[in-house]
């Protein structure tokens, strides 16, 4: 009886030690658990364009899209723009949008008569979309003492009211067609180019048929495209 109990308890010791084996080897080391559950990537700043790190993200995108011509192409010809090494973060806004289809569902939007005309907006659903997927961010002044607004300069647009830091609309840019050209903006709004051809394009323009807004009486459509 006694040699019974104890082949039991031999038996019941060795299923024991059996299970505890079994459950170890089940269990990952530390090392090969991390590498089977990887921790979440870091987001560097530069990785997508938000209302937090334009600076960052227009600052990386530059050193890889050195483009400083574009050609904007409407109903009444082309306009050809040179856009400034000097003002990069403006420079690369630009590109970015030209690059990204942004400006093809926009217009010009805004015919000032001996002033200036104005695009970069509109109505269009694509157009609203991709404001609101960037955050209608803004952009810091890129001021420089030698860029005026002379006939044919490119600047960006922005509001003044509320908006003590002259920040830039990243989306609406405005190019001078006073002959005389607009030197009272000179320090309010950034001049990141100028018209190299096109100049009887944007007198086309000038001269729409326009409301008491100063908007188009018939849609001027544009798209952008990056030349070099």
């Amino acid at each position: 009886m006694k040699s019974v109990k104890l082949f039991i308890t031999i038996i019941s010791m060795l299923t024991v030690i059996s299970c505890n084996g079994k459950k170890k080897t089940k269990e990952l080391p530390p090392i090969l658990k991390k590498e089977i559950n990887p921790t979440k990537k870091i987001e560097k700043s530069w990785d997508s364009l938000k209302k937090h790190n334009v600076e960052a993200f227009f600052t990386a995108y530059e050193q890889k899209n050195k483009e400083t011509e574009v050609l904007i192409k409407t109903k009444f010809g082309n306009i050809k723009l040179l856009l400034y090494k000097d003002t990069p973060i403006h420079r690369a806004n630009f590109i970015f949008l030209t690059k990204i289809n942004y400006f093809d569902t926009t217009v010009f939007y805004r015919v000032a008569k001996n002033f200036v005309i104005q695009g970069g907006n509109s109505d269009d659903l694509y157009t609203m979309k991709q404001r609101h997927k960037y955050g209608n961010y803004l952009i810091k002044p890129e001021f420089r003492p030698h860029r005026k607004h002379k006939y044919g300069a490119l600047a960006a647009a922005r509001h003044w009211e509320g908006n003590p830091n002259k920040l830039s609309s990243p989306f609406e840019f405005y190019i001078v067609q006073n002959r005389k050209g607009a030197h009272h903006l000179n320090n309010e709004h950034t001049v990141f180019g100028e018209i190299i051809s096109g100049f009887s394009t944007m007198e086309k323009i000038s001269k729409v048929d326009v409301g008491v807004d100063e908007w188009p009486k018939v849609d001027i459509k544009m798209t952008i495209e990056v030349i070099e």
